[in-house]
């Protein structure tokens, strides 16, 4: 039988058995088909679609070929099998839009609470479609059009989740410095990116705030961008938050409870030093004011 593990990182199971059970039903196969495919009850093969436990490359294996997935989405998930004792999760980019970040969007879109924070980019879950485009030419400006395209549907795909029915989109928390909104770049994609992050603050569920230049060297000042993520109880189990932090070559996801209490710590002090959601449209509004008055 499986056990639970405590050591490791629960992120690699977590994202393995959520990319296992999409799997699993998008091929149309019952959990009683899948448990015996592995000689497992279908208990424990709840706990492995819930990450619960880790699970051996080679039922994995048998898995994708119940599940007929191509080799590269295979190639993946074999490879999250051996990260689960892993004492944090690190992965390369690979392709334009890799597979292992499309199971990242996968535990995004299970999360009830998103904080998010960045020194220089809007939010991507709040990037309107020209910063989009401008934000990823920016960052590796010889993308083709292709690449430009099938980044920013991974961008829009999440996106939607802050607009769903059912189940109830998370809360999200934004907070970006004053440098994001002054940044150069031609007037009419600010302005509209602008307008995009003032009608987001009227959802009930987003706030987004400003951390003011006046508001010097901070916590936040060697963190760099990072994303906290929270989840709601499943059956009387509150799943572990993560930290999600990206860069040019790569993603780090953090779980330890020191990990997370050291972001949670730099959250609060960015809480204290932003603006609150009202100053914070006012400065949008004003910055969007002055972008109008230069055009005309």
């Amino acid at each position: 039988m499986l056990a639970s593990d405590s050591a490791g990182s629960t992120i690699p199971r977590r994202t393995l058995g959520l990319a296992l059970r999409k799997a699993r039903e998008g091929a149309g196969v019952t959990m009683v088909v899948a448990a015996d495919a592995i000689g497992q009850s279908v208990q424990s093969l709840r706990r492995i679609e819930q990450g619960t436990v880790s699970t051996p490359k080679a039922k994995v294996t048998v898995l994708c070929m119940a599940y007929r997935l191509p080799p590269t989405t295979r190639a993946v998930l074999e490879q999250l099998a051996t990260e689960t004792k892993s004492k944090g999760w690190w992965h390369s980019y690979g392709d334009v839009v890799p597979a292992w970040f499309e199971l990242y969007v996968a535990l995004e879109q299970t999360a009830d609470r998103i904080r998010s924070f960045d020194p220089l980019l809007v939010s991507g879950l709040l990037q309107e479609s020209g910063y989009m485009a401008a934000a990823i030419l920016g960052v590796e400006p010889d993308l083709t059009a292709e690449d430009v395209a099938a980044r920013t549907e991974v961008r829009r795909s999440r996106q939607r989740q802050l607009t769903r029915s059912f189940p109830q989109p998370p809360r999200l928390e934004v907070i970006l410095t004053e440098t994001v909104l002054l940044v150069e770049m031609p007037d009419s994609v600010m302005r509209a990116q602008l307008w995009h992050l003032l009608k987001a603050t009227e959802l009930g569920h987003v706030t987004v705030r400003v951390l003011p230049l006046s508001a010097g060297l901070h916590r936040a000042s060697v963190a760099g961008p990072f994303t906290l993520l929270n989840f709601p109880s499943e059956n009387g189990t509150t799943p572990p938050s993560l930290v999600y932090s990206e860069s040019h070559t790569g993603a780090i996801y953090l779980d330890k409870p020191q990990e997370i209490a050291s972001y949670e710590q730099v959250w609060a002090a960015l809480d204290a030093a932003a603006l609150d959601q009202a100053g914070s449209v006012e400065l949008m509004s004003q910055r969007l004011k002055e972008l109008n008055d230069h055009e005309s």
